[in-house]
């Protein structure tokens, strides 16, 4: 009996370090990107950046410095280091805006411009400026060779800010594990409600999409008419019921991209 209870008690107290510990670690996660929802809600306003004041706040080169020193390795959860990633995309780019600011647009920091420096890969988005854990990447490295390549998730989309009007609005917190999915899905619901980025002409019968469903069309659907279907659980029911009722009729086009700076004024 005696044995038993010893027994029952190494049970009790294994469970509760493992509970424990488990608990430090997810509060771990979500304390690593405390600091960077503080700089967020102090400088973002309706998606915009107030990038004057940003340049002058030494707590983001804190937080790129926390970032630089993290190990994604050690982040088990899948979604808890999605949202690291992305963290650590949209923190780059603010870092690498106020240190050249004041600009107009994130063009001016290509090597090139953007058609020349996109054909040569001398981009801002191709320099591989971001050292994690000791590996040196770069923004696209993160987009497309990490986030896209290693996560199902096309919503990712509508929560990397590329610093520009016609980017998805830039979430006044940062990216936390245990609502990810509700935040990409917030992030969805208003971008595609946003006519300066997207816009439903029921009279024409045509769509107006954001250039980044065509950059990205296959992570949304395989054909014109699965792109819409995929667009309709994110907008008003009305528009909804009339595009999926009548796919064949609804045709797209895709609205041109401004690349002006996403700046608060």
């Amino acid at each position: 009996m005696f044995s038993g209870f010893i027994i029952l008690k190494i049970i009790f107290l294994s469970t509760l370090l493992f509970l424990s510990s488990n608990f430090i670690t997810a509060q771990t996660v979500d304390d690593q990107h405390s600091l960077f929802t503080q700089i967020l809600q102090d400088y973002i306003s309706n998606g915009l950046v107030k990038y004057k004041k940003l340049k002058d706040d030494k707590r983001l080169d804190k937080y790129i410095k926390q970032l630089e020193n993290s190990n994604p390795q050690k982040i088990v959860n899948e979604k808890n280091l999605l949202a690291s990633w992305i963290n650590v995309y949209n923190a780059y780019t603010l870092k690498f805006i106020v240190e050249e600011y004041p600009v107009e647009s994130i063009n001016e920091l290509h090597w090139g411009g953007l058609y020349l420096g996109s054909l040569l890969g001398t981009t801002i988005w191709d320099d591989e400026k971001i050292i994690i854990n000791g590996t040196e990447l770069s923004l696209n490295n993160i987009e497309h060779d990490i986030i896209r390549r290693k996560f199902d998730e096309e919503r990712i989309h509508f929560a990397l800010v590329c610093a520009s009007i016609s980017c998805p609005p830039l979430l006044n917190e940062a990216y936390e594990g245990y609502k990810l999915d509700k935040q990409l899905g917030e992030q969805a619901k208003l971008f595609f409600n946003d006519v300066t980025k997207n816009k439903f002409d029921k009279n024409t019968q045509t769509v107006y999409l954001s250039k980044i469903l065509s950059w990205y069309e296959d992570d949304f659907g395989v054909n014109e008419q699965a792109i819409l279907i995929y667009i309709a659980q994110f907008i008003d029911k009305e528009t909804a019921d009339d595009i999926t009722s009548n796919l064949s009729e609804w045709d797209i086009k895709y609205m041109s991209y401004n690349w002006d700076l996403n700046e608060y004024k």
